[in-house]
């Protein structure tokens, strides 16, 4: 609301009184961009990629534009600028653009004139001029981009809660601020469904060891600095504990088994942009027939089943089963890397509170089981009873 973009201005002048050159980037306002989509929702199902970006881009346009107007009022030097302006330029691909590259030129000629810089995240522009978002939780790669692009000390994610948790303490009261947590894990974590980082930030971030501290736009406390890994985190065999409520899962029964199916199978969602997470093959019996079960985003299980059902003549037209009522519960841990007995403890803790396990996948960091989501809350707070609450257990002290 008004009252905390003009808290978020005095921060912002906060900082610029104390010496540095700031570069601010604004998310759309609070739940902007899903009345934009229920909009949409009302014109049409299944609307042109293009035209979306042109819908969802304007949210963020207008928290620049009021963000430069609470500068103002404050006597503070700034202006706004679109993703264009700023030169954010990314592939043609609309609704999940990936950055190619940043021009400085605007950016430091602003900044040598002494200006704040309010950019609206989320957004860029694509080979041929096109507007083009950068997926939900755009703003920080925006950010991410911005900060490496102009060598920054680091880059400040401000958001509604005082840093990363070991789980989400809305669902688990007792989820415990970390402190520093390496790029990896946070990946991890965000990738398996903690919401507070945009995953594919994180990743430009160790790709190019730009520190983040994420902390709370509400106070002045420090938050979680995200960092390169170093060896005292080892010492945490789990990190944290994640739900992903918005996957699910699509199963493909009795099909035949030759070389060659799932590689076009894949290939063919691939195509439509959309990514597989988690997959399972059954090994073929009666005959060569067999099973082939993987999960998608929520939002691309639709997509996905048109997809596959263009093809269903080369699977021989076997069912197709889609199942939104799954979860995708994770552990994450550097610790993990080297040390056994996480995954088995996992399974058991699960086993004994009657949740059944779909699916399994692992890492080096991060082992994850699907579940019924109506069992997810329960599974996260009993993990975190388990790995996170009992710390000295799953401490190593060397």
């Amino acid at each position: 609301d008004t009252d905390k973009i003009k808290r978020a201005a005095r921060r912002v002048a906060a900082a610029k009184k104390q010496g540095y050159a700031v570069v601010v980037v604004v998310s759309a306002l609070g739940d902007t961009t899903d009345d934009l989509m229920d909009l949409c929702q009302k014109i049409t199902s299944s609307p042109s990629r293009r035209e979306l970006d042109m819908l969802l881009s304007t949210g963020e346009q207008i928290s620049t534009a009021l963000l430069a107007m609470a500068l103002h009022q404050i006597k503070v030097d700034a202006v706004s600028l679109t993703g264009f302006q700023v030169g954010i330029q990314t592939d043609a691909s609309h609704t999940r653009a990936r950055i190619l590259g940043v021009s400085r030129e605007r950016l430091m000629t602003e900044l040598g004139r002494g200006r704040v810089v309010v950019v609206a995240g989320f957004q860029g522009v694509g080979p041929e001029k096109e507007i083009t978002t950068l997926g939900r939780g755009g703003s920080d790669l925006t950010a991410l981009a911005l900060a490496k692009a102009l060598g920054a000390r680091a880059c400040e994610i401000y958001t509604d809660v005082e840093g990363v948790f070991t789980a989400d303490p809305r669902r688990v009261p007792e989820a415990r601020k970390i402190h520093r947590i390496s790029y990896e894990e946070m990946l991890e974590l965000a990738s398996s469904g903690a919401q507070v980082m945009q995953s594919r930030s994180i990743e430009l971030a160790g790709k190019f060891d730009v520190p983040i501290h994420v902390r709370s736009s509400a106070t002045g406390k420090q938050g979680t600095w995200i960092v390169k890994g170093d060896s005292s985190m080892e010492n945490i065999l789990v990190r944290g504990v994640t739900a992903n409520k918005n996957e699910a899962k699509i199963t493909l029964r009795n099909i035949t088994d030759r070389p060659g199916m799932a590689g076009a199978l894949f290939r063919q969602i691939a195509t439509a942009g959309i990514n597989v997470d988690m997959i399972i093959q059954n090994i073929a019996v009666s005959g060569r027939r067999t099973d082939i079960s993987f999960t998608v985003s929520a939002a691309d299980l639709n997509e996905a089943v048109r997809v596959i059902s263009k093809i269903r003549p080369a699977i021989e037209k076997k069912h197709i089963i889609a199942d939104r009522d799954i979860a995708k519960i994770s552990v994450v841990g550097i610790g993990m890397r080297s040390h056994s007995g996480v995954a088995a403890d996992m399974f058991e803790v699960l086993g004994k509170n009657r949740i059944n396990i779909d699916m399994i996948s692992t890492s080096e960091i991060k082992i994850s089981c699907v579940v019924q989501k109506k069992n997810a809350d329960r599974a996260v707070r009993v993990l975190h009873q388990h790995f996170i609450k009992q710390k000295d257990r799953y401490t190593v002290v060397k």
